[in-house]
């Protein structure tokens, strides 16, 4: 063997190293709107890649419209709609539904009845027509009502022991007026979900679900789907008589600064829940209201983290959120502005000092433009990664449909958060919780922390039972 062979290695190729393309802006997927004959509304918004498709039913069924004494009756309907229909009987309805390879869930909430459909692109058509007909024809067979009725009750004493569920019961109850349904569970008490039956379940099904009332959110990748014909054959076929628009009742609160503890003899923690009522989505100050709120509770880093976490160490985390309680159609509303955790039982009070001590400073010396810029980010750079999924498109084109916003608030939110300033946040904030309009909800020991409450000067103490 020559030398020149005996030293050859292998030989390489190099090749120049790949580069970055150009970034391109990502914007908020906008929709396509229709309708179909019978009414119901269609917002449609094509995915390429997206093989599970998402699929969002806004029924206009809200708690507000259930018969007095029978809280709780759109929650048991919700869940019987897949309960049986005129078709298939339950069992053979779950049994199609895992055919197909799909999922479909449904809820009630103060501005409606929302159904939850994720099935793969492929089966979408057969999916729809499952949808179709629960829609439009349950069974709600007394004996299915009967269980969903016993399994709601024995979630009932559940939740009562679960602190942080009590205390956003307790808040709702004491921030607004006894006689609005907004003011009582969501899903019914013991006592309104003992008396629904059948009757009464198919009682509010003819009186609310209508597709003239309704609309579907369809979101995937429909490259192989004739998504129109698809729609036309399922959805299509349901019908109902059209429906008279119902009047929203305004949402009113008593945000007098106050205290309310859940007693829990023994609790080793105590649950926080503070809150008030304050501007929704159709406000204009809600963008830097989010900033703002996100600032002060919205993460790890910041505010309250950084001082009831991280400095004193007297909790696991604190958050500060707005909710979306209920829109009209005329675009008023309101939101539930609230600070939520859990301390340990001794450092309630302390805990509470330091926390309305970070409300006063962020009064008296507003946030910091490295906090507004933190928040930006947080916000807006990661809202790409957040819509990733279908599922998570069409849940709040769902939303903007419920709270009565054009299709495209959300791409418009993100072009506003980024334009907020850090005066325009602290400003939000700040008014978000003042700090002398605040309900207080305590869930813990009453024994050991009602005094150093009271000592704390921030409203009246109550004592209720847990």
């Amino acid at each position: 063997m020559s030398d020149a062979v005996a030293t050859a290695g292998p030989s390489m190729t190099f090749h120049p190293q790949p580069r970055a393309g150009e970034a391109t802006p990502w914007a908020f997927p906008a929709p396509e709107r229709g309708q179909l004959p019978n009414g119901l509304t269609v917002l449609s918004c094509h995915r390429p890649g997206q093989q599970i498709v998402a699929v969002e039913v806004n029924l206009l069924a809200p708690l507000d419209a259930e018969p007095e004494g029978l809280d709780g009756v759109a929650t048991i309907m919700a869940r019987a709609l897949s309960e049986g229909t005129s078709t298939y009987t339950a069992e053979e309805f779950t049994a199609e539904l895992e055919r197909c390879g799909a999922t479909l869930d449904a809820h009630a909430d103060h501005p409606g009845v929302r159904l939850s459909l994720e099935v793969p692109a492929s089966r979408l058509t057969k999916a729809l027509a499952l949808l179709a007909d629960a829609l439009r024809a349950p069974a709600f067979p007394e004996s299915e009502i009967e269980r969903l009725v016993r399994n709601r009750l024995d979630e009932i004493p559940h939740e009562l022991a679960n602190p942080a569920r009590r205390a956003a019961m307790a808040l709702s109850q004491h921030l607004f007026p006894a006689d609005a349904r907004i003011s009582r569970p969501r899903q019914g008490t013991q006592e309104t979900v003992e008396g629904i039956d059948a009757a009464a379940v198919r009682a509010f099904y003819t009186a609310h679900v209508r597709p003239a009332t309704s609309t579907a959110v369809v979101v995937g990748d429909f490259t192989d789907v004739d998504l129109d014909a698809a729609l036309a054959d399922t959805l299509g076929a349901w019908t109902g008589a059209p429906a008279e628009p119902r009047p929203v009742p305004p949402i009113t609160a008593d945000d007098t600064g106050r205290v309310v503890i859940v007693d829990r003899p023994g609790a080793v923690q105590t649950q926080l829940l503070i809150g008030r009522i304050g501007a929704d989505r159709h406000d204009r100050v809600w963008p830097a209201q989010v900033l703002g709120t996100y600032c002060l509770g919205g993460t790890l880093t910041s505010r309250l983290d950084r001082v009831l976490r991280e400095e004193k160490g007297y909790t696991y985390g604190v958050r500060s959120f707005g909710q979306v309680l209920r829109s009209a159609p005329e675009g008023t509303g309101a939101a539930m502005l609230a600070i939520s955790g859990s301390v340990d039982t001794a450092s309630t009070g302390p805990a509470l000092a330091d926390l309305w001590t970070v409300l006063r400073t962020l009064a008296a010396e507003g946030l910091t433009d490295a906090e507004r810029d933190a928040a930006v980010q947080n916000l807006v750079g990661v809202a790409p990664l957040k819509y990733e999924t279908a599922a998570a498109v069409a849940g709040t084109l769902a939303d903007q449909v419920e709270q009565y916003l054009p299709d495209d608030f959300q791409a418009r939110l993100y072009e506003r958060l980024a334009q907020t300033g850090t005066v325009e946040a602290t400003a939000a904030a700040v008014s978000a919780f003042p700090v002398d309009r605040l309900v207080t909800v305590l869930v813990g020991d009453a024994a050991q922390i009602e005094e150093p409450v009271k000592a704390l000067g921030i409203g009246e103490v109550t004592v209720v039972g847990g």
